[in-house]
């Protein structure tokens, strides 16, 4: 399927894209790349393969939520550029 600089141009104003008349040329070419990727994609063979959903079989691989106490809560103050009442203070935000 070959697509059209009319064609290009249409959805591109469905797009609200604003394409310069000197880059079309590219506009085209990189939409028919995407285009026949598409195709090869959809023309692909998947007779005999298995359904799968993701690569692996790992249900959940994040860390347990677990609450730690902080061994140098001085040595994070001493740090701070502002501090009050033993927080952070940081400018307001709006």
């Amino acid at each position: 399927m070959k697509v059209s600089k009319e064609e290009l141009l249409h959805i591109a104003d469905l797009a609200d894209l604003n394409i310069k008349d000197e880059e079309v040329d590219n506009y085209l070419e990189n939409l028919q790349d995407i285009l026949n990727f598409a195709d090869v994609i959809n023309n692909a063979k998947t007779e005999g393969l298995e359904e799968t959903i993701g690569a692996n079989e790992n249900c959940n691989v994040f860390r347990k939520d677990e609450v730690k106490e902080f061994d140098n809560k001085d040595g994070i103050m001493n740090i701070a550029p502002e501090k009050e009442r033993n927080m952070y203070k940081i400018p307001k935000v709006l």
